[in-house]
């Protein structure tokens, strides 16, 4: 059975972060590694669902098991993080909170100091995504629809996102949605489509 794409709702949100984290590990449950289950979703969900002009989608199949987050002005996003977001974490994570090294620190590091969007991506690809399924979505197009829907709303000329060079699944699924490499690191790619 497919699931329902729809809205997110007010009230969802510790679901999505829960999704965030049985995702982590490139696709995999991360709830292992890291000593606050919330953390990543701070980083990864949290801000896309309180700024104002983000986009989000959720797929709900006897409950919400997958979401798509998406801005269409990745710089406009950042500054306003910078403003409204990342203040109160860092008060509530000050560095070395957690072991040196370990992921929780890593993310918190993050915190502190964010990465920002290349300009040479933002000038062309200027929205950006995340999405995140539980393995009762995977496989089925589930993931297809909720991308299409995303991009279907999203008011912009194009749209980038970043994944793991672990994540082979998700860098597969990307590359059938129409996303190209447009960057390459150590351990991530930026890829990317006009829309």
């Amino acid at each position: 059975m497919s699931a329902k794409i729809r809205t997110y709702r007010p009230g969802e949100e510790q679901v999505l972060y829960d999704i965030c984290l049985l995702t982590g590990d490139s696709g995999a449950d991360a709830t292992a590694l890291y000593e606050d289950p919330r953390l990543l979703g701070e980083v990864y969900v949290g801000p896309y669902l309180r700024f104002p002009a983000a986009l989000a989608l959720v797929g709900d199949e006897s409950g919400v098991a997958g979401y798509v987050l998406g801005v269409p002005d990745t710089l406009a996003f950042e500054q306003w993080c910078d403003r409204e977001w990342w203040p109160d974490l860092r008060d509530r994570y000050p560095l070395g909170t957690f072991p040196d090294g370990s992921p929780d620190d890593r993310i918190v590091r993050l915190i502190h100091k964010p990465p920002t969007a290349s300009l040479d991506v933002v000038e062309r690809y200027p929205a950006h995504l995340h999405i995140d399924l539980l393995p009762r979505l995977q496989g089925q197009g589930d993931g297809r629809r909720l991308l299409t829907a995303l991009l279907d709303g999203l008011d912009a000329p194009g749209v980038h996102l970043g994944v793991g060079l672990a994540n082979q699944r998700a860098i597969g699924f990307y590359r059938r949605m129409g996303f190209t490499e447009v960057h390459a690191y150590t351990h991530s790619l930026i890829m990317a489509r006009r829309l």
